[in-house]
């Protein structure tokens, strides 16, 4: 059996964990909202229409905060189409997906459900079509108290408190060419500086993340970023990020190992924000948010063949693999550790597209495999960010050399007195034993250690075996004199807890 040793010791501290970086999505794309977070009708629906079954599932993972309505979509978004009486809202093309959009829920039922499931939202403000005027007056419907057009609007449309909406993104993606309303990065940073502007002015309390580039292979990485933020270092406060990694060559061993392709990405971006910060003389840090990120290429197929302008259809509907599980894993362990620099995240989406939780319309709604390694993170991973040091055996596949085997994040909750040690065994062939040095934490004993793994790395959950990958509990850890023994199952997910006594 292979074997692999870790340190976990208070001092080495990456970050504390802020909370919003178990975020998620919802964009008007597919089903994710309509025959998702939404349906009339369905038994489990409420007097709003939205799905209460859902919204249980959406509570089990803790969301914090919650990205909406776009994505692509936000990009040729009228806001104003979304609000008010339901009777009189418009019909519109969505060019961003080829979909028919009813415009049923906008800002303020989304609002209403965010707030029903405990998270925050996210806004996002159209850059495509749009820009820093109607940015300023959606966050006055949006934000300000009342006694002025806007606000009183949104009273008038029976929301008399403001939302207070705490965190908004300047458009999505807006270097891709795919994108509506595609810009230069010289004419996004003018534009974002400008929106940025009067959105403080409206709102000063508000955070704003300005746009990174939409991938790391777009031609423009790297100059894109210094340039945005050539332009808007001082009025925004994040940097979008985002990435998907698929396994489209079914090469498993590969697959696995993409997140040492997130790392680097992460340290890029950090590279370039730090060289604005000493170009500016700035004594502000710039923090990401890495608000698009998941395993995305199962539904390519399909998507090619749906029809257009059809009311949301069965879009990016990917249905997850363990192998797909260990992936978003690791990725959650990226995430961590980087937590003193990447404060937002949001895995993309939340439901139905390329989601955690998938529904039938009138039906089931069920936990994907990539449920439940988001869920253990969002719940167990709340506190300090610790740095393990790692010796780990090594693998070299076609991508990549010298992968370790065993890839994992510690977090450290000193006043629950609690320890959470994530951990990845990338073994396709074998479990691995791993010995852990404790001893900085002394009278400390182990809940559980719960693995997710099956025989099969393409296993799924699906509506008529839903149950088919789950986490289990694991036997056999031992802690003594302060060396914690595990044996990780092969290409398996592990949480082991620990509480002191």
């Amino acid at each position: 059996m292979n074997k692999a040793e870790l340190i976990v010791d208070k001092q080495f501290v990456i970050g504390t964990v802020d909370p919003r970086l178990y975020g998620s999505f919802i964009e008007h794309v597919g089903r994710a909202v309509y025959g998702g977070i939404y349906e009339p009708g369905h038994p489990e629906a409420n007097e709003q229409g939205f799905r209460q079954d859902v919204m249980a599932l959406v509570q089990e993972l803790g969301v914090p905060v919650i990205r909406y309505p776009g994505g692509n979509f936000v990009s040729g978004y009228e806001w104003e189409d979304g609000v008010g009486p339901l009777s009189a809202r418009k019909r519109r093309l969505d060019l961003a997906w080829g979909a028919l959009e009813t415009n049923e829920v906008g800002t303020n039922e989304f609002a209403a459900w965010a707030r029903a499931v405990g998270a925050e939202v996210m806004m996002a403000v159209n850059l495509g079509t749009r820009g820093p005027a109607d940015a300023r007056n959606l966050i006055e419907y949006c934000n300000h108290p009342g006694g002025t057009y806007w606000s009183d609007l949104r009273r008038s449309h029976g929301q008399e408190a403001p939302h207070k909406f705490k965190t908004w993104c300047l458009g999505n993606e807006m270097d891709g060419p795919w994108q509506i309303g595609h810009k230069t990065a010289d004419e996004y940073g003018r534009t974002a500086l400008e929106t940025a502007k009067l959105m403080k002015w409206v709102d000063p309390s508000i955070e704003l993340v300005a746009c990174g580039s939409s991938m790391r292979d777009m031609p423009t990485f790297g100059e894109w970023e210094a340039t945005v933020l050539d332009h808007t270092y001082d009025q925004v406060d994040y940097l979008s990020l985002h990435t998907y990694y698929g396994n489209r060559k079914d090469d498993t061993a590969s697959f696995v190992a993409k997140t040492l392709e997130m790392d680097d990405y992460i340290h890029s971006v950090i590279a370039v924000c730090d060289y604005m910060k000493a170009k500016k003389r700035s004594k502000k840090q710039m923090m990401l948010s890495f608000d698009e990120w998941n395993v995305w290429y199962h539904s390519a197929d399909a998507d090619r063949q749906l029809e257009r302008w059809m009311i949301a259809p069965p879009q990016i509907e990917d249905i997850y693999t363990m192998e797909d599980a260990i992936v978003v894993g690791c990725m959650i362990i990226s995430l961590l550790k980087r937590a003193d620099r990447i404060r937002m995240a949001c895995i993309a989406q939340l439901v139905n597209v390329i989601a955690p939780i998938m529904t039938v319309n009138e039906g089931i709604a069920w936990r994907q495999t990539i449920f439940y390694p988001y869920q253990h993170a969002s719940v167990y991973g709340r506190g300090v960010s610790l740095k393990p040091i790692i010796r780990s055996p090594k693998y070299d596949c076609k991508q990549f050399t010298d992968v370790p085997c065993l890839e994992s994040a510690v977090v450290y909750d000193e006043g629950a007195e609690q320890l959470t040690i994530f951990a990845v065994n990338r073994d396709l062939a074998e479990a691995l034993e791993v010995e852990a040095d404790l001893r900085q934490f002394a009278g400390y004993r182990i809940v559980e250690h719960v693995a997710l793994a099956h025989p099969d790395p393409k296993a799924r959950n699906t509506a008529s075996e839903p149950r088919n990958v789950t986490p289990h509990a694991e036997s056999g850890a031992e802690l003594r004199d302060g060396c914690l023994r595990i044996r990780l199952p092969k290409l398996s997910w592990n949480v082991i807890r620990l509480k002191k006594t």
